[in-house]
Formats: structure tokens, sequence, C-alpha cells
């Protein structure tokens, strides 16, 4: 056996699992190495990892047995079952004490049991979200670690190493919360990502196809808006992208052969989901899932393309004005996005008695991660000012900014509805404020309709909050009302 004990081992060697193990050994710790296909192991440690100081195990006694105790054992493993079942395969080689760590992008419900399961057994659970890609796996990922605050101390040389780092040396790292925290915390990271993706991409198909721009016009208007208030990971890289050739040779940008079917992994409908449960509005991110799952049906939508008619009107005015408008439109929207995201933290925060840290949540989301933006530095010194703040909107910061941004926003989405593209973030974004900013809806009249067909009750405006009444609104309605409401 070798003689070397390592630091922590690593379960997983895919891409991120790889990246993940080299940049801890580049950082000065030891790791040991396991993968259920073995072959992987070698390939790996005699290969990129070849001179480096790891430890290749072929079999869960052999890694658990080449570790420092109390034993630390990343998992970089697929979400569900696989993790239940490497978690079985690991547990009853570890000893009281000893630190399992769920790195993938698990659902926070598991997590929360994981974390009981093993308090029972003597050991320590972390579930931690990981964001940056292979990228940033590598190099620095933004780290969100959740679950039994015992173990925080023992893997947070570690994380905090291997973690981006901003521009003072504070690493894009710290502990979220208990249980469930660090994955929930990664999972509205998500979904927010959805979000912000889909804005960008609306911001490209009305240059495309509104304003009729090629690849590379566009590619120069996202090249300008990275220098500014939109100056973010996502504009960076969609410049990027839309710089590419086709690498098939048919000269054409590569953003232009591209099918338009997009794909995803869950966690985007896991966010609307909790927004559901925790009811909190978060339309905009769940627009962003929807939008998905409309470009996945491509066949039905190339059908309906030949027989469902809609304007045809090109865009008309000034280009450069619009662009402008544009930019400050898709920065408002963007706010929108974020103030659902910590509005949804914030409710589950209540709900699960988890003590999140909202300024640090945007410091380890300045770098290292997809969302990673220049704006969330303006985030964190809004909860820093006001750490109970009901929503972004409200900050005296993002409020002058969406209200300079009002009458572009309301423009572009004019001149999108128009031309017959749609914009379900952004439009949606737009809804979300106008809501949010009202301080009457017609969910009075809603309220009365659910009274009038199921007794359902309502509040009055002048009685106490709290008190329910039920109103006779047919002749052969009875007294008798139903339970009351949920809001």
């Amino acid at each position: 056996m070798n003689e070397m004990q390592a630091d922590i081992g690593l379960v997983g060697l895919a891409v991120m699992g790889e990246n993940l193990v080299l940049n801890m050994e580049s950082k000065g710790f030891t790791v040991a190495c396991f993968n259920r296909t073995v072959e992987k192991v070698d390939a790996f440690v005699n290969g990129r990892g070849k001179g480096r100081k790891l430890i290749a195990c072929h079999t869960v006694p052999e890694l658990v047995a080449s570790l420092k105790p109390p034993r630390r054992i990343m998992m970089m493993v697929r979400a569900g079952k696989a993790v239940d079942e490497t978690m079985d395969a690991i547990i009853p080689h570890l000893s009281p004490g000893d630190i399992l760590i769920d790195g993938g992008n698990s659902y926070f419900q598991d997590t929360i049991r994981r974390t009981k399961a093993l308090a029972a057994k003597g050991l320590r659970f972390i579930g931690t979200g990981v964001s940056g890609g292979e990228e940033g796996a590598l190099k620095g990922p933004a780290i969100m670690p959740g679950g039994d605050e015992a173990a925080w101390p023992f893997v947070k040389d570690i994380f905090q190493s291997i973690a981006a780092k901003v521009e003072d040396g504070s690493p894009c790292c710290d502990w979220m919360g208990s249980d469930g925290a660090g994955h929930f915390v990664k999972m509205v990271h998500n979904g927010i990502e959805y979000g912000d993706m889909q804005l960008v991409c609306e911001a490209y198909d009305i240059l495309s196809r509104g304003l009729g721009m090629t690849a590379p016009e566009i590619q120069k208007v996202f090249a300008e808006w990275s220098k500014g208030d939109l100056s973010s990971y996502l504009i960076d890289i969609t410049a990027e992208i839309l710089g590419k050739t086709d690498d098939l040779g048919t000269g054409q940008p590569m953003v232009d052969v591209i099918l338009d079917t997009a794909g995803q992994k869950g966690t985007g409908k896991w966010t609307s989901q909790a927004g559901l449960d925790l009811g909190i509005a978060i339309p905009q991110i769940t627009e962003a899932v929807f939008a998905r799952c409309l470009s996945a049906i491509k066949d039905e939508r190339v059908a309906a393309a030949k027989k469902l008619r809609g304007p045809k009107g090109k865009f008309r005015g000034d280009r450069t004005a619009f662009l402008a408008q544009l930019q400050s439109a898709v920065y408002a929207a963007k706010i929108c996005s974020y103030a659902q995201g910590y509005q949804l933290l914030r409710a589950a925060a209540a709900e699960y008695k988890w003590n999140l840290n909202y300024g640090e949540i945007a410091l380890v989301w300045r770098n290292g991660c997809i969302i990673r933006a220049q704006f969330l530095g303006k985030i964190k010194e809004a909860f820093d000012h006001k750490p109970k703040l009901a929503n972004l909107l409200l900050d005296p910061y993002f409020k002058k900014v969406v209200g300079k941004s009002q009458n572009s926003w309301r423009t572009v989405i004019k001149k999108a509805v128009t031309m017959g593209i749609p914009i379900p973030a952004m439009g949606t974004a737009l809804n979300y404020y106008d809501a949010y900013r009202s301080a009457r809806l017609p969910a009075n009249l809603l309220q009365a309709q659910r009274d009038y067909f199921g007794a359902h009750t309502y509040e009055r405006l002048d009685k106490p909050r709290g008190e329910f009444f039920h109103y006779i609104w047919t002749e052969g309605g009875g007294k008798t009302a139903a339970s009351t409401y949920t809001v």
C-alpha cells in the first residue's frame, strides 16, 4: 500500500472530477483518486495527473485506507441514485467523524435526507454546489457548501484554497448553512443562470431577426456591452461564440449552424418547483425553463410556422439609439431575475431555518461561477447595508437603475411584440416589476370568483387581516364556507 496519506479523496473522474483533483493538488494537497471504472484511475494518474501528488485507488477500502483522519471524501457523480449507491459503498468502511461530500448538482431535499441519515451513523455530510464548469473546476470555481456544520472546519482550508478569488483575495466560498442550504443556493444560482441565458438569447434574437444583423455584427454589440454595466461571464462568452466560424468548413458563423433546441439537466425545473412550493413568484426563471421546453419541439414549430401567421414587420428607426435601449432593457430585466432569486432564498431560509448571508452569497457568485457579473458587487453592498432587504428592487441603486431603464425597457418590448419576436424572459421581467410595484392587483376579483364557486372566503379592505368572510352570491348558496385560502 502507498505509504503517503492523502488529505482528501475524490470519487468520480469525469471532467469536473479530474479538474478538481488537479486544482487541489496544485494548491499543495495530496489527493486519493477513485472511479467505479478503475481503468479511468490509471489513465488519469498516468496521463493528466502524471508526476502529481496523487494516490491511485482501485477499491473503496483502498481509498478509505489512504486518507488521513478524519477522512474527507468528495463525490463527483451524477445526482440521484448514483450518489446513494456511491455512499452505500463507502459508508461501511468509514469511522465516526469521517466526512462525505457531495459535490454534484443534487436536489437539496436529498441533501437534507442524507445529512440526517449520516448523522445517525456518527458521520458528517456536506452537500456543496460547485459552479464554473470545466475551467472553473480547474482554475477556481465558486463553492457553496452546506450540511453538518461540524464538518466545515475540516474542509474549509481545501475549499477556500481551490475556490476562485475576488479582487481583494477573498475566496468565492463560504459556509451557506445547515443540511440542504448549500445545494439550495446552488439550485437558485442555476435558476438565475437560466434566466440570464434566456435574456441574452432574446437580445440576440431581436438583433438577428428584428434588425437583420449578422453574427459578426452582433458580436461587436456584445463585445461593447461587456465593457459596461452588463459585464459578465455570459456576455463575454456570447461575444466569443458569435465570433467563431464553423469548424466543418462551411464558412458560416458557428452559431448559425447549431440546431435551435436547448437541453437542460433539471436544476431550473427544481428552482421553479421550489418557487411553487414556497409560494414565491419567480416567473422569469420559470419562463426561461419553458422557453427551453418550447425549443425542444422543433418539428412542431417548423410545421406551425407554415400555418400560423404573425407580423412580418422589420425594425424601423434609429438603430444606434435602439441598441442603447436594448442594453438598458437587458440590464433591468437581469436585475429582476436576481431579485426573484433572492426572494426565493429568503423564503427558503425562513422555511428551513437556514441563516443565509445574502451578501456573502453575492460574494461567492462574484467570480468562478457561470452567473458571475460585475453588478454582483452592488448586490453585496445592498445586503451589507440592509441585511433584511425585502427585495433588490427596493435598494436605492437598483431602484434608480430600473427607474432610468423603464422607458427603454418598454420600448424594446413594444418593438419585439410588433415584430413578432418572443421575449418570454424580458417581457415577464417587466410584468413582475409592474406587479410588484402595484399597490392593488385584480386578485380581489379572483378571490370573489373563488368564493362564488367554492365558498373559499375572502378578506375585506375595511377589516383586519386574518378575518374571513363568505358572501351569498346566489339564491341557492349556503352559509357554510370552505377552509380559508392560502396566499
